[in-house]
């Protein structure tokens, strides 16, 4: 059963309780919940809070006043001023897209400091820009699009893919929706209210979600939340009255929940396995800090470094990639694959979570094989076993392609990962008469590496 945090009344943690927070983070036992305070870019006029600034650029997108806002005004006063003058609200969330599609912000170093905590592997926000994603991708996959992202709306619900535990990529689940030109986000307090609704509906609930939010730490960085909606919303995650003992708890970490008597006075009598951090940002520089001082210098990835490890495959297969076909039986050797074929600077994709079924999954793999710059089918024992699988049909999409393919020219490079017989292999007669090129357990030799260094470019 798990230890509690240890909780104290005060805007501080000590060494003890920092030292169990640790503990907990690298048994993969807290999720960090992401909030607005968290980003600050720098705009033509300096550092300021990117909400601050779109409700800014909004205001002018719109034609409001905002002089007549209360001061200083945020989004939501922005939004209730437009509606209130009958302006239509679907064109408010084509506004702000537009106005962050057209910015060019960095994650903030406070976002990026958590991406390199490579033991969250679940990460909660709730905003609905792509910051965080973005600051996984750069500081974890040297930018490549290989963080899940995953986005909650009360129209649509969207669940965590699997069990926390089986997760093959870290995933961002954006709990009060994502940047669209649909009103499927929170831009205001009624977005707000019909969000909290939704999450809190029998049949609207992303349970796996909920599930892991329950039962593990949660640390709740630079959330913008009141009294009361702090409140709904812990009660909301943990699923029980929060004077209910528990073994995990909670961390809020802002810049003004240690000044809100009430909630600090809630918290200390009701929800006691609860503790507040003055400072987001602080917080998570202190933390980052603590965490890197614990770490073998192998184990840390400096702000920006390339990490070398496997490297999930990106999201959308990127241009030039080869396309590798694969038995889920063989993923280790395919890994393996991949993370030599990435130190040689040759872009790999492969289907990491292995769907196999619906046609838009299966539509997919076609226009990915159809566009790869060469196909590798990976041989094996598995391979051989397995006379019925999806990755036969990835084979058979290939030999069509092959078949408008000038004879003699390259495009099927079959690779044997075992001791499988080249000759006796349960494959398509015309893989036979390719070489079949022997990378045991996945490892790619250098002969290998400069063969498809000089193939890939060629395809450009």
């Amino acid at each position: 059963m798990s230890t509690p945090l240890p909780i104290k009344p005060l805007a501080t943690l000590d060494d003890d309780a920092w030292d169990d927070l640790l503990d907990f983070i690298e048994e993969r036992r807290v999720i960090p919940i992401i909030g607005p305070e968290l980003l600050k870019v720098e705009t033509e006029t300096g550092p300021r809070l990117l909400y601050d600034w779109v409700a800014e650029k909004l205001a002018g997108k719109l034609n409001v006043d905002t002089n007549e806002l209360p001061q200083p005004f945020n989004l939501n006063d922005v939004v209730c001023s437009f509606l209130a003058s009958r302006g239509r609200r679907e064109e408010a969330y084509t506004r702000v897209r537009s106005i962050l599609r057209d910015a060019t912000f960095q994650p903030p170093l406070a976002l990026r400091q958590l991406a390199q905590i490579t033991d969250f592997d679940l990460f909660v926000t709730t905003t609905f820009d792509p910051l965080l994603e973005s600051a996984v991708n750069q500081e974890r996959f040297q930018g490549a699009q290989s963080t899940e992202v995953i986005t909650y709306s009360p129209n649509r619900v969207a669940d965590l893919p699997t069990e926390r535990e089986r997760l093959q990529r870290p995933v961002v689940y954006h709990l009060l929706g994502r940047l669209s030109a649909s009103p499927t986000y929170v831009i205001s307090d009624e977005d707000l209210l019909e969000f909290i609704c939704a999450l809190q509906s029998e049949h609207l609930t992303p349970e796996k979600l909920f599930h892991e939010l329950e039962h593990n730490h949660l640390l709740v960085i630079g959330s913008s939340f009141t009294n009361w909606l702090a409140q709904l919303f812990l009660r909301m995650a943990k699923r029980h009255r929060l004077s209910d003992p528990r073994d995990v708890g909670e961390v809020l970490a802002d810049n003004h929940s240690d000044s809100d008597g009430r909630l600090v006075s809630f918290l200390q009598h009701v929800s006691v396995r609860t503790r507040i951090y003055s400072g987001a940002g602080r917080f998570v520089d202190e933390l980052h800090r603590r965490w890197t001082v614990r770490r073998k210098p192998a184990d840390v990835i400096e702000l920006g470094a390339a990490p070398q490890r496997f490297l999930p495959p990106e999201r959308e297969m990127p241009d030039n990639a080869v396309f590798v076909s694969y038995a889920r039986e063989d993923l280790a050797a395919v890994q393996k694959l991949k993370t030599g074929l990435d130190a040689a600077g040759v872009k790999t994709w492969f289907d990491l979570e292995r769907l196999e079924s619906g046609d838009d999954y299966d539509r997919k793999i076609q226009r990915n094989i159809a566009r790869c710059s060469y196909f590798i089918p990976v041989i094996s024992a598995t391979t051989d076993r397995r006379l019925e699988a999806y990755f036969r049909r990835e084979w058979s999409y290939a030999l069509d392609r092959a078949r408008n393919i000038a004879e003699g020219a390259l495009f099927i490079l079959p690779v044997c990962i075992d001791d499988t017989d080249a000759g006796a292999a349960q494959v398509p007669e015309r893989f036979r008469a390719l070489h079949f090129t022997r990378l045991p357990g996945g490892e790619v030799t250098p002969e290998f590496a400069r063969r498809l260094q000089e193939l890939v470019p060629r395809s450009r």
